[in-house]
């Protein structure tokens, strides 16, 4: 374990691992190596980032922000668009639906508005009363109960999801109008043109498509390479023209052919799909999946939104018993309306670690591996605000941003039911690997999956691997450098096994500059055996501190600082760096097996615990008040050859 231990060596680590710099290998003493400093200077010539081509740095942002476009958020009751989205994220200071004054803490490099397809701003005109809706007696009582706001407001949405759901009325045929949507979306398209900024800040453009019939969440984030000389060809794509996920991927194909643009989806929330996410068995028409559904799926859908404000889906403590820290920001009660409870057989369909394993027995059958997925994070917040430090969280609707009862208050009821909002989880956002701050190249590198997911802080975390790192590799002050040369990084594969060899990586993370220190770096494999069972193993890397494992294996806990009556904490345990070299123990060149990243914090203050401090007020007991922050990378797999 190579850790430092104070602030200047975070400086000089972060420009290490953001910006490349020379791989020179050092000995015991800390000199550089004279032979292998010759032969990099007569290579590269004397400056060590002339001639780089691999991304130096990640660039932090949300793909997954709704504003007042979005029928559900306007009957939430916000009334931010998109053009203050963009500024929020942008670093600058915006007024919230509530009346607050709020602002990042430091500017997101990238956005992308993904309203929903589905009545796309129609709830806008509702609400100031255009005159040809109006001509709907539904819609013009939608109108008053949109105008007199809080729960009556919120009514139009619930009956908006039962009908959606299939429990309720259909919907007015108004709300389908072409021509209402066409310029909602050339407006929205026209906002992301003149916010983006290529080499300072990128707007993405994109929507979402919520497909939820049976109050089952199929939802997909659609994310555009393009601007509008292509987009305003099209209109999203509504799932109340099809709620099966393969129309979604005809369209987003038949865009690509007609246009000549890219386009990629990215499934979000299946720890609300009741398993149905990532199925063995084809949700539409019960038959086992095929490999054209496999091959359909792998092409258009790279990645997965693993973490966001509506719980943690990496995995759960059932799916992954001897994981210490699968316990973590659950949300695992029923689908999206809680209109039919969770049962245990439905978890293996719906989270990250398990598509995964699922993706390998497919792979081994099918030839294609349809969740070959990388990871990222973002917030589906419905406020138009991307803010999820748990010092700066403003909530996931308008009538959830702080004030001294919100954590207490529903933040959803369907029936007898209800979510509190306490529940609600202050993440996160997507870490891309970009060669440089623009669409294409943020797209490219998800499309590559060189990215991953973030529960807030920005943490920068590499992976690599390969077949021939050694210890001396992370005495460098430039892990990008020697991993790119030996080896890929994350969201790749591994090139064949060498005879007797077995797999290496070289792993890497430094600590928010603002946040706090980390406790761990872990490698979780998973794996297929002759036998076709799948097995996960957690691998604790790269640890702070002088702890040693116990018998069992098991890490002794970091230590905690927190300080929860006055919402703080102290970086007096952890480190700002963690970085080595791992080789898989337990390899076996014939089975089939991925590995990814689980970086640590040590413990600090849930927003819970802000708000308490802030209003003075008292959480009730079963309320969390600190949590364990983390990223997950995208994964590195391995397939036999042959």
């Amino acid at each position: 374990m190579r850790v430092l231990m104070h602030l200047a060596a975070v400086l000089a680590a972060t420009t290490a691992l953001s910006c490349s710099a020379l791989a020179l290998e050092t000995t015991d003493k800390g000199t550089i190596d004279p032979q292998m400093a010759e032969t990099l200077f007569r290579k590269q010539g004397y400056s060590p980032y002339a001639g780089n081509t691999f991304p130096t740095r990640p660039l932090f942002g949300d793909t997954h922000l709704h504003t007042s476009q979005s029928f559900d958020a306007i009957a939430f009751g916000n009334f931010i668009g998109p053009e203050e989205a963009y500024r929020f994220a942008r670093g600058e200071e915006v007024t919230t639906s509530t009346g607050q004054r709020a602002r990042l803490s430091r500017p997101l490099d990238f956005l992308m508005v993904a309203d929903h397809a589905e009545n796309m701003g129609t709830l806008g005109e509702i609400k100031i009363g255009n005159p040809v809706l109006m001509e709907d007696p539904v819609l013009k009582r939608w109108n008053q109960m949109l105008v007199a706001g809080g729960e009556q407001a919120m009514g139009v949405y619930y009956e908006i999801v039962a009908s959606v759901g299939g429990a309720g009325e259909p919907l007015p045929a108004a709300l389908s109008s072409e021509e209402l949507v066409r310029s909602v979306w050339h407006k929205n398209i026209q906002t992301a043109e003149e916010n983006n900024d290529p080499g300072t800040f990128t707007a993405l453009i994109g929507y979402e498509w919520s497909s939820n019939t049976g109050g089952n969440n199929l939802h997909r984030v659609v994310v555009f390479r393009d601007g509008a000389e292509r987009l305003e060809q099209i209109l999203p794509f509504s799932s109340f023209e099809s709620d099966n996920p393969e129309d979604l991927w005809k369209v987003l194909q038949d865009y690509k052919t007609k246009t000549g643009g890219s386009v990629l989806a990215i499934p979000h929330n299946g720890n609300l799909s009741n398993g149905l996410m990532y199925p063995l068995v084809n949700p539409v028409g019960g038959q086992p999946i095929t490999a054209e559904y496999a091959r359909t799926r792998a092409s258009l859908e790279p990645l997965l939104e693993v973490v966001q404000t509506k719980g943690d889906g990496e995995t759960h403590p059932s799916l992954s018993p001897n994981d210490e820290f699968a316990n973590f920001e659950r949300w695992d009660r029923g689908n999206l309306d809680l209109s039919v409870d969770k049962r245990p057989e439905m978890l293996e369909f719906e989270y990250a670690r398990s598509a995964l394993k699922n993706g390998l027995k497919l792979e081994s059958t099918l030839g294609v591996n349809p969740y070959k997925y990388g990871m990222i994070g973002s917030t589906d917040a419905h406020n138009s605000l991307s803010a999820v430090e748990e010092n700066n969280f403003f909530g996931k609707m308008p009538y959830t941003e702080p004030s001294a009862d919100r954590a207490t208050h529903p933040l959803v009821k369907f029936g007898d039911k209800t979510v509190i909002d306490w529940e609600t989880v202050s993440s996160g956002y997507a870490a891309v690997w970009a060669t440089e701050n623009t669409r294409e190249a943020i797209f490219d590198a998800m499309q590559r999956k060189e990215v991953y997911a973030t529960t807030g802080p920005r943490m920068l975390i590499r992976l690599f691997g390969g077949w021939d790192f050694v210890d001396a590799d992370a005495d460098t002050r430039s892990p990008a450098v020697v991993g790119y040369t030996k080896g890929v990084p994350m969201g790749g594969d591994l090139p064949p096994a060498p005879a007797g060899k077995s797999p290496t990586f070289l792993v890497a993370a430094l600590k928010d500059p603002i946040g706090a220190n980390l406790d761990r770096y872990q490698v979780i494999k998973g794996w297929m055996d002759s036998a076709g069972e799948l097995h996960e193993k957690v691998y604790d890397v790269v640890w702070s501190g002088d702890r040693k494992p116990a018998a069992d294996g098991k890490l002794p806990p970091v230590g905690n600082t927190v300080d929860i009556a006055n919402a703080t904490w102290t970086n007096t345990i952890g480190a700002p760096e963690l970085i080595g070299v791992w080789t898989d123990p337990a390899f076996d060149p014939a089975q089939r097996a991925f590995y990814y990243a689980r970086v640590l914090e040590i413990p600090t203050p849930r927003w819970t615990a802000y708000d308490a401090k802030y209003f003075g007020v008292t959480m009730p007991p079963e309320v969390p008040m600190t949590l364990q922050e983390r990223a997950y990378t995208s994964p590195i797999w391995y397939t036999p050859a042959g």
